[in-house]
């Protein structure tokens, strides 16, 4: 059992008054908010990177197999964006402000963007940024524990998007 005890009305009521200015951001919100920005800053860049190589993947496949793998690559781009939005809207929950200069991306970014010449060198790319996202989203999911619960589901949620994209990969790559 924890020593925990919940506030009281008046006390909720008088702590939301205090810097309201805050937004979402209240005296309670244990997280270096600072950091969580960062992270979340740095994992949009991965997003945002892999809605880029997705794409020219989507695009540049070519071949026999290359239609499953195509649609795959559109799908996954689309929710690879889907994830950046939901990102870029916590940021500015916590008030952040969401970093798209293009100049930064890559640097920011976990996964590298590589093209890729041919269709299993794209799918096995694709495989290694998805793995790389599931490793760095476990790790930010641990780091911020019970501190932020919002943005722990946030990333939650992305994880579990990115473990089907590298079984999806993974199937791919297996029958190329």
């Amino acid at each position: 059992m924890t020593d925990m005890h919940l506030s009281d009305v008046s006390t909720l009521r008088e702590r939301a008054r205090k810097n309201v200015e805050n937004g979402a951001v209240t005296e309670g919100y244990s997280a270096d908010r600072e950091e969580i920005l960062r992270l979340l800053n740095e994992s949009l860049a991965t997003e945002l990177v892999c809605v880029l190589r997705y794409k020219r993947h989507y695009f540049m496949a070519s071949g026999l197999k290359a239609s499953v793998a195509a649609d795959e690559f559109l799908e996954h781009a689309n929710q690879e964006l889907e994830h950046a939005d939901k990102l870029a809207e916590r940021i500015v929950q916590l008030g952040g402000e969401p970093e798209f200069n293009p100049d930064l991306l890559s640097k920011n970014s976990h996964a590298q963007y590589v093209a890729g010449k041919t269709l299993k060198e794209m799918v096995y790319e694709d495989l290694v940024a998805e793995r790389i996202a599931v490793d760095s989203y476990r790790e930010i999911i641990q780091y911020i524990g019970e501190k932020d619960p919002t943005t722990r589901r946030i990333f939650e949620d992305i994880l579990a998007q990115e473990e089907e994209h590298a079984d999806d990969m993974a199937d791919i790559l297996k029958d190329l």
